[in-house]
């Protein structure tokens, strides 16, 4: 579990080789502006050796941040996360891991019959019942949160895990309407702050690809301060003073910015972008796609006007720094499995970020 001496122990021994604000408050600790996130690759031995190597690299090198989920390559990143941390020479608790529950995971490579083995697995012989699955491969359910954290705990050889999320509950949508729909992460929150009374689990929060970026009316849309609302009362269901619902995720890049131009998520006064009501809120934003999924570290992948404001030798940190300059974010993470790319992207880091005008100034 991330603490707060560690972690700023941690910031203190790499801090004089980064730029201003590399590393941010999370809670009452710190964690680096840039993570490693483990989405990509195929489900191979192969793929698991790079991925070893590139979490240690990342994380004897300033990184701190580490983010996976169940389904990641059929559970393979969990795994390879959970051993690259326990050989990296780094403190434990310096790190915070991440993980994600809701798709359901594959173990070890995709099943000739994917329909067949869900239905064994998690079905007829685990936590689910059919009508609990949409799109025959996502459910919300407390008893699936509960199975799912246990094995994510496993995976990872952890005994307490930092943050966990929601894995896109907008895919419930496809089956379900918006109040069904928020019941079911009221009740997958209820689980999840039993968890973190039990002391498995210190944070938890949703990771999510559209719903908090588009606008009112699109059939993916789903309410952060609603959300919010119903992890509140979770907490109230399970026994705690307050709720551990903390962070979100969503994807931010140059090409992919609705999370900050797009204004419809309800405040107080009006409707604003789900940044502004994040930050307002004091919950932490963890960016996905930062380089849209390797495009925008190829040359003019970045308009000039833009990429002529930005920091960095390369368009991969130019792009990161675009990522991790928007107001709110806490860390903008990065997939690879390549170490060479890793040493570029935390090279991002010695660069500083722009501030809030200078950032604004990229969208006139």
């Amino acid at each position: 579990m991330v603490t707060q001496t560690a972690s700023w122990n941690y910031r203190d021994a790499h801090t004089d080789a980064f730029g201003r604000t590399y590393f941010r408050r999370f809670g009452d600790g710190v964690v680096s502006s840039i993570g490693l996130g483990t989405y990509l690759g195929a489900a191979t031995d192969a793929v698991d050796d790079a991925y070893h190597d590139a979490v240690v690299n990342a994380v004897e090198s300033g990184v701190s941040v580490v983010d996976t989920a169940r389904n990641y390559r059929a559970g393979r990143s969990e795994r390879v996360v959970g051993d690259a941390i326990a050989a990296a020479d780094v403190d434990r608790e310096a790190l915070l891991v991440a993980s994600k529950c809701g798709f359901v995971p594959f173990d070890g490579e995709r099943p000739e019959d994917p329909g067949a083995y869900v239905h064994d697995r998690f079905v007829e012989n685990g936590p689910l019942a059919r009508e609990d699955l949409v799109a025959g491969q996502h459910a919300l359910t407390g008893a699936f949160v509960h199975d799912q954290l246990d094995r994510s705990l496993q995976a990872l050889d952890l005994d307490v895990l930092d943050l966990y999320y929601l894995h896109n509950p907008e895919v419930q949508l496809a089956e379900h309407d918006r109040e069904h729909v928020y019941d079911a992460i009221e009740d997958a929150f209820v689980a999840l702050e039993e968890r973190v009374a039990d002391g498995d689990l210190r944070q938890y929060g949703v990771a999510t690809w559209e719903c908090f970026r588009v606008d009112r009316d699109h059939p993916k849309y789903l309410s952060l301060a609603e959300v919010v609302s119903r992890a509140r009362s979770a907490a109230d269901r399970a026994g705690n003073a307050a709720t551990s619902f903390r962070a979100v995720q969503l994807p931010f890049n140059v090409h992919m910015a609705d999370a900050f131009t797009q204004e419809s998520q309800p405040s107080a006064d009006d409707d604003v972008s789900v940044l502004e009501l994040a930050n307002t809120a004091g919950i932490d934003v963890f960016t996905s796609a930062s380089l849209a999924q390797g495009s925008l570290a190829n040359a003019d992948a970045i308009p000039e006007a833009v990429a002529s404001k930005l920091d960095g030798d390369t368009p991969a940190q130019r792009a990161i720094n675009f990522a991790r300059s928007a107001p709110g974010v806490t860390s903008a993470l990065v997939g690879t499995t390549s170490t060479a790319h890793v040493a570029d992207n935390v090279a991002a880091g010695t660069f500083d970020p722009l501030g809030a005008d200078a950032f604004d100034a990229t969208f006139e």
